[in-house]
């Protein structure tokens, strides 16, 4: 067989010496376009695939350029002014979980004190009884309320033991607990302590500087501008013929004499036997509204309709006045005063014959004597149960719903909105006796900065 050899022609001065194309097939090919490039569109996007630029690029230049979101580049200010804007606490929570440096934000201590300023801390439950009873689904606040159930410790069990501690008041997170004689109606308490279950921390008080022969109960202030780790407490003592305040500062350690009424000035001697009598009993209602605290003996003279007065203790002043009730054929054993915005005072309430519809009148002028009332809303119920009203915060109402050998519901209402949810049913077990029921507000635990006591 004869083999003819070719010179190579695997270079290109080769092939051009010989002036003709080289025989090899070349496994190279111009790209083909699939479509012509149009305007705004490069040729890389027309062309075949797999067949790729020439040009190729570094692992550093094929690396995504890092796009920056535009809350992150909002200054962190106007960040501060999007988040306290936000409706609810929970809202806030679940921001603060979005990346870092809203969390960052968030836990500012400056922050979360503007926070509450603006917002209302949500009904996380109530304390009665039986305890500690959470708000459950579906209730709006129940996520925050299982938090705070496992997080406090609402048995008081880090308190001194040798007590047989009972509620008496809740506001701004801590507790007034009291620990009452033997007798079921003694108005002495031998021990007074104020309490943060959350971080399970008290003050013991001091007794009073003297003996009082009298009805006393105990409640705690509103902070107003203190400190967040500071608090007052307000003993209020019913004699026969007159009432003393006495008011107990965690700053100073000690009792001081805040105010004081004779009942002869602007209320009749069966009035003032009325209200000393109510208040032995612990029948004397308290209600609290634009910076008073307003007593009414409806649980104990339910039947007496000519006594419609209300005793006033003004925290501003720390003076004692009186006022009448808001005119009307109410169930007396069922109101609750409120403020109802602008220096107004409201008042829920059910008018006798019309047991399932509530009403919440509100006052025309301002003060905490108002003349002129008027009704705004009648929220109509189930007419099938029978309704209480057990408490009321600045914010909140508690309304309990019961029917024979049925469990008791308790609903919660928004004096703002009027909203009437259901907070949870329950039977009642007694575990800590003697305890008034006492409606517990206050934010998450994630937005709890510092501790109350």
């Amino acid at each position: 067989m004869r083999i003819t050899l070719r010179p190579s022609l695997s270079t290109p001065a080769a092939v051009a010496a010989h002036g003709r194309r080289s025989p090899f097939r070349s496994h190279r090919r111009s790209p083909r376009l699939l479509h012509p490039p149009t305007a705004g569109s490069s040729s890389i996007e027309a062309l075949e695939p797999p067949f790729l630029p020439t040009t190729f690029l570094t692992p550093r230049q094929l690396r995504p350029e890092r796009m920056a979101s535009p809350l992150t580049e909002i200054p962190d200010h106007l960040l501060s002014e999007i988040l306290l804007r936000l409706p609810a606490p929970d809202d806030l929570a679940r921001a603060s979980a979005a990346c870092v440096s809203f969390r960052r934000l968030v836990t500012d201590q400056s922050f979360l004190r503007r926070f509450r300023r603006l917002h209302a801390p949500p009904l996380l439950g109530f304390l009665d009884h039986d305890g500690f009873n959470p708000a459950l689904p579906p209730h709006p606040s129940a996520p925050a309320a299982r938090a705070l159930a496992h997080a406090a410790d609402f048995s008081f069990s880090f308190l001194p033991s040798r007590c047989r501690w009972a509620v008496r008041d809740i506001r701004d997170g801590r507790v007034l607990l009291v620990d009452p004689q033997e007798d079921e109606w003694a108005p002495v308490f031998r021990d007074i302590a104020v309490c943060d279950p959350l971080h399970r921390r008290y003050v013991l008080l001091p007794p009073l500087p003297q003996d009082l022969a009298a009805s006393v109960e105990h409640f705690l202030l509103p902070l107003g501008q203190e400190s967040k780790a500071a608090f007052r407490v307000i003993c209020v003592a019913h004699f026969n013929t007159r009432v003393l305040a006495f008011v107990f500062s965690s700053n100073t350690g000690q009792w001081q004499a805040a105010a004081s009424k004779n009942y002869s000035d602007g209320i009749g001697r069966s009035e003032a036997t009325t209200m000393h009598m109510a208040a032995s009993v612990r029948a004397l209602r308290r209600h609290y509204a634009n910076g008073c605290f307003y007593w009414d003996t409806a649980r104990f003279t339910n039947l007496i309709e000519e006594e419609k007065r209300l005793l006033v203790l003004d925290t501003q002043r720390m003076e004692f006045s009186m006022t009448d009730l808001p005119p009307g054929n109410w169930r007396r054993a069922d109101l609750a005063i409120v403020g109802a915005g602008e220096g107004r005072i409201g008042m829920f309430g059910f008018h006798r014959g019309t047991a399932s519809v509530l009403c919440y009148a509100v006052a025309r002028t301002k003060g905490k004597s108002p003349s002129q009332w008027q009704i705004e809303k009648r929220i109509s119920l189930d007419p099938r149960y029978d309704y209480r009203i057990k408490d009321a915060t600045e914010r909140y109402l508690l309304l309990t719903r019961t029917e024979a050998s049925s469990p008791t519901g308790y609903f919660s209402i928004d004096i703002k909105t009027l909203k009437l949810q259901s907070v949870c049913a329950k039977q009642r077990m007694r575990l800590l006796p003697k305890s008034e029921t006492r409606i517990y507000t206050n934010f998450p635990p994630s937005l709890l900065s510092s501790r109350a006591i």
